[in-house]
């Protein structure tokens, strides 16, 4: 598989991975969590942080090709 292709199926990863960690940054339990004062769910911010690189390195290996 050549650059062009893992950098788009990263890119396609990480808006998925996105899409899931903001799901879960809007969920009931996570509003729930944030109203009593705990913090966000560790799996939103793996879902919005990881999207994120993975949207970055996807970016940079479709760039680079």
């Amino acid at each position: 598989m050549n650059n062009k292709m893992v950098g788009l199926m990263l890119v396609l990863m990480g808006i998925a991975l996105m899409a899931w960690g903001y799901d879960k940054y809007g969920s009931v339990t996570s509003q729930a969590s944030l109203a009593i004062g705990g913090g966000i769910p560790i799996e939103a911010w793996v879902g919005l942080i990881g999207g994120a690189i993975n949207i970055f390195v996807g970016g940079m290996k479709i760039k680079n090709d």
